[in-house]
């Protein structure tokens, strides 16, 4: 750092989801011989990006990520500002007017998209749409259609099963969740009787984690329906068992599946069945009046490598909607040089792009919108440290902020009407939350840890309670 700058180093992280709280903590944790001032933004009135809005209600590791983070928030060494969007609310210029260092970790929201014929039908939903709405995100419309019988869920990775899971449970098995109210109505009233998990490849490469698939098991009334004939392996699908724990882990338990599947092929008269495709590839999806009405799959058959090729031969679903659960894809963000391609901020480790392909003095990022929408909360660890790395050999060259005073950002934000929120007013509206789970209903209490506040307008009132009493008195 500069021998002349005498001040901690003032950095801004757009974004307060894992990969954003992950950065903060590490940066705070360096072993450096220099001070920094973390501020970290976010668009929601609320912390933690997809763990709040973009994970199942009824995760198995959901409780332990969320207390976590909530941990190293709750350090008070990193500064929670959020219900600001940036591009929005206040632009790139005015950042570097306030900061030294600007990380951005948007993370990817968007859906991948499934360039096959019908996808833009009526009941052709991306995934992270309704994840979104069953996680009570307070910019998605409060009522979902669920008046499909037989849905197909396109994708083989751990947000197919989330989706799969929900829609074949039991509204009353969720309602002990921190679902909002009219998510747990409109799952009662689903019409759903079929759900078919489709993945193009063999149950050898799916990309399930073992706890996630087991997890399936979990719902009641729902039978779990497999094919033989999908249970295809070639050398590399078997040589992957024998080497790869997880694999073999997933392979055994699929088979075990199927062989208890074997010794009662009746099921067990369950009201709705979750069914498991391999090999099958979405050709079309096939429409009627603009509405979904089947898809077309293709039979698919190993290639010796664990990869796939096409039959040629083909089956039709009739099914009533389809979910797309092939991926999710970053947004791009103003002032920023963007990956189209591959939906990701164009950096080089990190380290920010300009459209020449140079870095950018002070400009970073970390965690999905930098790599891509892959891995897990370990991998966004270990990208956070890559990033920090940097800013850490960059820091002789980021004395850049003209005014670095830690009130400063907050009196502009002020100045222009912006009702931010600030982490007391997360643990105002937490604790809000919290209250709303202590629940009664006509077969007596629910256990609920929580219930989520959907609505943004409502999120902030709660969140500024206090800051409001402060400035009246």
């Amino acid at each position: 750092m500069s021998e002349t700058m005498h001040r901690p180093l003032r950095v801004a992280i757009i974004g307060a989801g894992p990969a954003g709280v992950y950065t903060a903590d590490s940066l705070q944790k360096a072993d450096i011989d220099f001070d920094v001032s973390i501020d970290l933004f976010d668009r929601y009135p609320a912390p933690f990006g997809l763990i709040r809005y973009g994970v199942a209600p009824d995760h198995p590791r959901i409780k332990g990520i969320v207390k976590a983070l909530h941990r190293v928030m709750d350090r008070g060494d990193i500064r929670f500002i959020g219900n600001v969007e940036y591009g929005t609310d206040i632009h790139l210029e005015e950042l570097r007017t306030y900061y030294d260092v600007i990380v951005f970790a948007t993370g990817a929201i968007k859906d991948a998209r499934l360039n096959i014929p019908g996808v833009d039908a009526e009941n052709s939903f991306g995934a992270a749409e309704f994840v979104s709405w069953y996680d009570g995100h307070p910019d998605v419309d409060r009522h979902w259609d669920l008046s499909a019988r037989e849905i197909a869920v396109i994708g083989n990775g751990n947000v197919a099963l989330d989706v799969a899971r929900v829609l074949a449970k039991p509204a009353s098995q969720m309602l002990s969740t921190e679902i909002p109210d009219n998510v747990y109505q409109g799952l009662k009233a689903s019409q759903a009787t079929d759900i078919h998990i489709f993945g193009r490849r063999g149950p050898a490469q799916v990309k399930f984690t073992p706890l996630e698939l087991r997890e399936l098991k979990s719902a009641e009334d729902v039978d779990i329906v497999l094919y033989e004939d999908d249970f295809e392996f070639d050398e590399a699908s078997e040589k992957a068992a024998e080497e790869v724990n997880q694999v073999r882990n997933m392979v055994n338990t699929l088979t075990n599946w199927l062989l208890e599947q074997d010794d009662n092929p009746e099921g067990t008269g369950a009201s709705r069945r979750l069914h498991l495709h391999f090999l099958e590839a979405p050709e079309e999806i096939l429409t009627e009046d603009g509405k979904v009405r089947g898809i077309r799959m293709q039979r698919m058959e190993l290639d010796g490598t664990g990869n796939v090729k096409g039959t040629g031969e083909m089956k039709m679903y009739p099914v009533q909607a389809v979910y797309r659960a092939i991926g999710y894809f970053g947004s791009a963000i103003p002032e920023i040089q963007f990956d189209e391609e591959r939906g990701i901020i164009k950096n080089a480790e990190g380290r920010v792009l300009d459209a020449d392909g140079h870095p950018v003095q002070g400009l970073y990022t970390s965690g999905w919108i930098k790599r891509g929408p892959v891995g897990l909360i370990g991998h966004t660890k270990g990208d956070a440290l890559e990033t920090i790395g940097h800013i850490i050999d960059d820091v002789d060259h980021l004395y850049t902020a003209e005014n670095p005073d830690e009130d400063a950002i907050l009196e502009l934000l002020h100045q222009r009407g912006i009702e931010y929120s600030d982490w007391r007013g997360w643990q105002e509206l937490d604790s809000y939350e919290i209250n709303l789970g202590d629940v009664e209903t006509q077969t007596g209490p629910v256990e609920r840890e929580r219930v989520k506040v959907v609505d943004r307008d409502e999120q902030v009132r709660i969140s500024r309670a206090k800051t409001r009493q402060a400035a009246h008195s």
